[in-house]
């Protein structure tokens, strides 16, 4: 199991902590996915899965998401 930490900005609510662990969690091989949201700031995402996710990957699936971005 990998599991991996990002900072990720444009979360403001619970909408958004939705969102991203929605596109995150369908990514090939992610087991989980663990938001801790700091509304308008740097939120922490969490990600479990088989193997580690390019930053490409990630960035990709949170722009499907919303206007949110990789920090």
């Amino acid at each position: 199991m990998a599991e991996q930490t990002f900072a990720v900005t444009g979360m403001t609510c619970e909408h958004c902590v939705h969102a991203v662990e929605s596109e995150l969690g369908a990514l090939p091989g992610v087991t989980a996915v663990a938001v801790q949201l700091d509304a308008g700031g740097s939120s922490t995402v969490r990600v479990t899965g088989d193997a580690e996710l390019s930053t490409d990957q990630v960035a990709a699936a949170l722009d499907e998401a919303g206007d949110y971005r990789l920090t």
